[in-house]
């Protein structure tokens, strides 16, 4: 298997306001020098923060990236809902005065949102209906009724609270699950309230272990000379599995779409640490490091190849 040319790592992105997600992919595949730039997990223009990029062979390692659970700080507005669920849509009916709440009502509406829960998507997501993105629908006049699907909310806490005119403002800080969409905490806050709610501000400052104060600011564009810091494939994996560090036969197997059996004693994270479950997932790396695969531990004994690096794009 030959490796293609260019970089091969991942890039953590602090996304500007009004940037889309495309638009930092795009950015960043003129300044790493390379077409094959993807993401894990889309963020709204309006919000900042936190994006997992991939390059290379890095794009392949993000598919066991975007299912880790998001850490974000947001601003909810109490007493107005919008078409949109945000602070750019517009206001649907007349505000609702919300600054009489009291912190037990709140806190019990705070609580109804925690857990397991079953969440509406926003109708103006990037969900696809019948092949098309639900926004687009939206803003082609459609009535787009989404399905309700199973999220975790682990933490919605609020942080600050301001009143401004009718209007109750809410710092809060949101853990959840990958496939969480805040918009639609902000509009059901204000739904279980009765004053109506939407977001106003939206920052992810965590995925899984990664954190936004890791994360390189993207140059403006004109600024062409400055390097994108990349984290090897290696790291980036063993940050999110268990890792296995293979002698040098059993990587050149394992690289070729064999079936080694597990080392005795190489896992960085012991012995506890792989033995989740049947095939459960561990980086397999090489002994100075390197990613040579994404494989799963089978209950015979053997690793079994889900995902191979090429010798050439190793890092």
């Amino acid at each position: 298997m030959t490796a293609p040319a260019g970089p091969h790592g991942i890039v953590l992105v602090d996304k500007p306001a009004g940037w889309t997600s495309h638009d930092v992919v795009g950015r960043c595949r003129r300044l790493l020098g390379t077409k094959k730039v993807g993401h894990a997990g889309t963020l709204d223009p309006m919000a900042t923060g936190l994006l997992i990029l991939g390059a290379g062979q890095g794009t392949r390692l993000l598919t066991h990236l975007v299912g880790l659970g998001k850490t974000y700080s947001a601003t909810i507005r109490l007493g107005q809902a919008t078409t949109t669920d945000d602070a750019e849509g517009e206001a649907l009916g007349e505000a609702t005065a919300a600054t009489g709440l009291t912190d037990e009502q709140l806190e019990a509406a705070l609580d109804a949102l925690r857990g397991d829960i079953a969440q509406v998507p926003s109708a103006v997501s990037a969900i696809k209906v019948d092949g098309q993105r639900a926004y687009a629908r939206v803003r082609a006049g459609e009535d787009v009724q989404l399905d309700a699907r199973p999220v975790t909310i682990s933490r919605f806490d609020v942080l600050a609270r301001r009143e401004d005119g009718p209007f109750c403002d809410l710092d809060v800080v949101v853990d959840c699950s990958s496939g969480t969409y805040i918009r639609a905490l902000a509009r059901d806050l204000g739904a279980v309230l009765g004053v109506g709610g939407h977001l106003t501000a939206l920052r992810r400052t965590h995925i899984g272990p990664f954190s936004v104060e890791e994360a390189a600011t993207v140059p403006p564009r004109g600024h062409d000379d400055v390097s994108l810091p990349l984290q090897g494939l290696g790291e980036a994996a063993g940050r999110t599995l268990p890792t296995l560090v293979l002698d040098e036969a059993a990587a050149t197997d394992l690289g070729h779409g064999k079936r080694p059996r597990v080392p005795a004693v190489v896992t960085r994270m012991g012995a506890a640490g792989i033995g989740a479950g049947a095939d459960a997932l561990v980086a397999a790396l090489d002994g100075e490091g390197r990613l040579v695969a994404v494989a799963a531990v089978e209950q015979s004994g053997h690793l079994r190849p889900v995902l191979v690096i090429p010798p050439g794009a190793r890092t």
